[in-house]
């Protein structure tokens, strides 16, 4: 299937780090023939400005600077930002802006400046979904506090409000009861160490992580599982699970730009407030990256 005979969100997107500078800037020369490469290994596209490109300690300009590169890099179709923000009217004005650098779709998560309630969940919808642009919801009620359970979000598919969903509540159960109330609603993998049981319950896409590091195999593994080829998918989900279940971690981002910079992908340091990888999480980290070159995945 061709990039414009699919839904833009089907397929590996990948959430992309930001490569920093020493002295934390961005390095944006880098984050573009990242980009490509990604899509050269076969990934289908990328999702910048999501919680693994450190979107909340961006400027507004450096934010917008992202997206442009991406699309310069790969072309619109391919990328799905995050417009993620406090308030309705900024997650507006950052759908527009991806609107208008030519990207294809969007990601949201629901209001999480404090518990928002239903009604509120779907005038956030609502309001960003009026820019235009498909919009894909992301459910992460770890980090959010607010859960998009299947019966919301078939709310918010019958309205008109969301295409699929970024699914990263862990419960895999989830994908059935979806998949009852809201058929047409695309069921994205959102969590790296489930891939396979979503996959297998009719996931549409992954947006990935370690597919920062690994893209080829990432993209074998991902192919396998949703054509049912168990015996290809599920020796590589064995040999590579050490390295995902790292995505749903509070140190991914860490994690993930250390196996890149170990195989020699610049990953670098993260902006405060977050931290280096304790010696310990250091240690695990590398021995699984290392442990995946050996196995000849890199």
């Amino acid at each position: 299937m061709t990039t414009s005979e699919r839904s833009p969100w089907h397929g590996v997107l990948v959430a992309t780090p930001l490569p920093l500078n020493d002295d934390l800037s961005v390095n944006y020369a880098r984050y573009a023939e990242h980009c490509a490469w990604l899509v050269e290994n076969g990934c289908d596209g990328v999702v910048p400005n999501g919680s693994l490109g450190e979107y909340q300690v961006l400027t507004p300009q450096e934010r917008a600077k992202v997206v442009e590169t991406a699309v310069a890099a790969v072309g619109g179709e391919r990328v799905m930002p995050g417009v993620a923000a406090y308030g309705s009217g900024e997650a507006c004005r950052w759908a527009e802006q991806a609107k208008d650098a030519g990207c294809a779709s969007v990601m949201l998560l629901p209001p999480n400046a404090y518990r928002a309630d239903e009604r509120a969940v779907l005038a956030h919808y609502e309001a960003v979904a009026a820019v235009g642009l498909p919009v894909v919801a992301y459910n992460n009620p770890i980090d959010t506090k607010v859960d998009l359970v299947p019966e919301l979000l078939a709310k918010l598919h019958r309205e008109g409000f969301v295409h699929g969903v970024k699914e990263f509540s862990g419960d895999v159960r989830r994908a059935y009861r979806i998949a009852e109330l809201a058929p047409e609603l695309d069921l994205l993998i959102g969590a790296d160490d489930v891939l396979l049981e979503l996959a297998l319950a009719g996931a549409k896409g992954w947006i990935a992580g370690y597919p920062n590091m690994l893209p080829a195999a990432s993209v074998e593994l991902y192919r396998a599982a949703v054509s049912g080829d168990l015996p290809t998918a599920t020796a590589l989900y064995r040999r590579l699970h050490p390295l995902l279940r790292w995505d749903s971690q509070p140190e991914f981002v860490q994690a993930i730009k250390l196996s890149m910079d170990i195989i020699g992908r610049h990953g670098g340091p993260c902006r405060p407030p977050r931290m280096p990888l304790m010696p310990d999480q250091e240690k695990a980290v590398r021995a699984a990256t290392e442990e995946a070159v050996a196995a000849g995945l890199v």
